[in-house]
C-alpha cells in the first residue's frame, strides 16, 4: 500500500511533467513483461556478477520510465542505484571521472534517496567493527585495539583494489581516523575527495597522502572499490543507468569516438568479471544502436549489443542484450490515466466523486484528445497527457465542485509546453504544424 506522501511526490512529478524518482510501479503499464527477466538479472548480479542491459525506444516510449522503474525494483531488493544522464559537457562517456562523481552523487538506497556514499562506508566500517568483534578475539571496550584490528580487516578487504587503487584505501584509512579523531571537517573532505569531487583542499589530501584530482583511469578503480564497500555492507550490488545515450551522436566526433569506445570498454572489463556486483543499464534511441552516427560506428561494440528484433513484437526476448520499448497505444495511455486517477481519489479522501466524474469512458476520451493534437502519435503522448489529467483535470475536479471536464474542458497543446523532442516525434517543427482535431 502507497502512502500518501509518495502518492502526494508522484502526483507533484506528474504536474510538472516528469517522471517520479519513486513509487512508478503504482501506475506502470506494460512491465509485467519484463519483471521476471530483470529478476533474474539482479540475482545473477547480486550472487557476484556483473550484468549489462540495453534499453531501446523511440521519445515518449518510456526509456526513463522503464530505467527508474528498475531502478526501484532493484533497491528493493537490496542494491544501490545511480542514474547518470549522458551529456557533452558535464558527463560525456569517456570522461569517467565526471560521470564517477555523478554516480555518487546519486547514489541512492531504499532509504537514502541522494549521496547515499558516506553513509555507506559508515556502514561498511560498521560491519568490519562487527566481523572483528565476532572472532571474540578483541575486547569491545578496547577502543585503540578494536580500531587496530578493523583497520587491518579494511586492509585485508581492499588488498586486490587497493594494488591498482592504492589512493582509494589510503582516503578510507584517513576517514576512518579523522572519524576516531572527530575531525568532522576532515572526514567531510576525505569523503568528498573519493566521490570524485574537484578543488578540494590541499590539506585534507596530505592527510591522506593523495595528489591531485580524480583521472578517467582512476575513477574506473574507484567504481570497483565502491562496489567492494555496498557488497561487504550488505547492499546486494549497484545498479547504474547510463541514459540517454542517443545524446552521444550529436557531439564531435572525437568525443562521440571516445565515448562509444569507452562503453566498450566497460562491457569488456564487466564481462572479465573485474566489476562484481555491477548492473549496468544504458538507454537510447533505435537511432543510437542503428544509425551510422551510433553503436555501429564501432564493430565490437555493435557486435555486443546486435539484438535481433525482425519478430513479431510479441515474441522480444526480455533477457536479450537488448530489449525495446513500443511505447504507448490510446489503451495504454487510459490504463496508465485511471491508475493515476485512482491514486489522486486515494491522496484526496475522494468519496466517489471523482472516479464518477472522470470515468474510464472520458480517460479514453481525453487520451485520444491529446494524442490527436500531436499528429495521433500515441507514442509520444504519456508526459502531457498525465500532466493534463492531474493538473488540467484531476486538481480542478478535486477543487471545484461543479467542475465537468467534458463540458468546462477541452485539452490544447501549446509549443511551449512541448519538447523539442516532442515537436520532432510528432513531425512540427512549430505549433503551426501540430496537427489538430477540427
Amino acid at each position: 500500500m502507497i502512502g500518501p506522501q509518495r502518492r502526494s511526490a508522484i502526483l507533484d512529478a506528474l504536474r510538472r511533467g516528469t517522471v517520479p524518482r519513486e513509487g512508478l510501479a503504482a501506475f506502470a503499464v506494460g512491465m509485467e513483461r519484463f519483471e521476471a527477466a530483470v529478476d533474474l538479472d539482479l540475482a545473477a548480479v547480486a550472487s557476484g556478477r556483473g550484468g549489462f542491459k540495453a534499453i531501446r525506444g523511440e521519445y515518449g516510449s518510456g526509456k526513463t520510465f522503464f530505467a527508474r522503474w528498475l531502478q526501484e525494483r532493484a533497491r528493493a531488493a537490496g542494491f544501490a542505484t545511480a542514474e547518470v544522464q549522458v551529456s557533452e559537457t558535464e558527463t560525456p562517456l569517456h570522461r569517467w571521472e565526471a560521470v564517477y562523481r555523478r554516480l555518487v552523487e546519486r547514489l541512492a538506497t531504499s532509504d537514502i534517496p541522494d549521496g547515499a556514499l558516506r553513509p555507506a562506508v559508515d556502514a561498511w566500517f560498521y560491519t568490519l567493527e562487527e566481523d572483528v568483534l565476532a572472532e571474540s578475539r578483541i575486547d569491545a571496550a578496547d577502543g585503540a585495539a578494536l580500531a587496530a584490528a578493523t583497520e587491518a580487516l579494511m586492509e585485508r578487504r581492499l588488498a586486490e583494489i587497493g594494488r591498482t587503487a592504492p589512493a582509494f584505501s589510503a582516503v578510507l584509512r584517513a576517514y576512518r581516523r579523522a572519524l576516531l579523531a572527530e575531525d568532522a571537517a576532515l572526514a567531510e573532505g576525505l569523503i568528498a575527495w573519493l566521490g570524485g569531487q574537484p578543488n578540494v583542499a590541499a590539506a585534507v589530501k596530505r592527510a591522506a597522502g593523495v595528489k591531485g584530482d580524480l583521472d578517467p583511469f582512476g575513477a574506473m578503480h574507484f567504481l570497483a572499490g565502491l562496489l567492494t564497500i555496498l557488497r561487504d555492507s550488505g547492499r546486494a550490488g549497484l545498479v547504474l543507468v547510463l541514459d540517454e545515450a542517443e545524446t552521444l551522436q550529436r557531439m564531435r566526433a572525437d568525443t562521440r569516438e571516445k565515448g562509444l569506445n569507452a562503453l566498450r570498454q566497460l562491457l569488456d572489463e564487466i564481462d572479465a568479471g573485474r566489476f562484481p556486483g555491477l548492473y549496468l543499464v544504458v538507454t537510447g534511441t533505435a537511432a543510437f544502436f542503428e544509425g551510422p552516427q551510433g553503436v555501429q560506428r564501432l564493430p565490437p561494440l555493435a557486435q555486443r549489443l546486435h539484438t535481433d528484433f525482425g519478430t513479431d513484437v510479441r515474441f522480444d526476448n526480455p533477457r536479450a542484450v537488448q530489449v525495446r520499448l513500443q511505447g504507448f497505444d490510446l489503451a495504454a495511455l487510459a490504463a496508465a490515466g485511471a491508475k493515476v486517477r485512482d491514486l489522486f481519489a486515494d491522496q484526496a479522501g475522494d468519496s466517489g466523486r471523482l472516479r464518477s466524474v472522470v470515468d474510464d469512458t472520458y480517460l479514453a476520451d481525453l487520451a485520444q484528445g491529446v494524442a490527436g493534437r500531436l499528429g495521433g502519435k500515441a507514442g509520444v503522448a504519456p508526459r502531457l497527457y498525465l500532466r493534463k489529467l492531474v493538473a488540467d483535470v484531476l486538481d480542478r475536479v478535486d477543487q471545484f465542485p461543479d467542475f465537468d471536464p467534458r463540458r468546462h474542458y477541452a485539452p490544447t497543446i501549446d509549443a511551449r509546453e512541448m519538447s523539442a523532442a516532442e515537436r520532432a516525434a510528432a513531425g512540427a517543427a512549430s505549433v503551426d504544424d501540430v496537427e489538430l482535431d477540427t
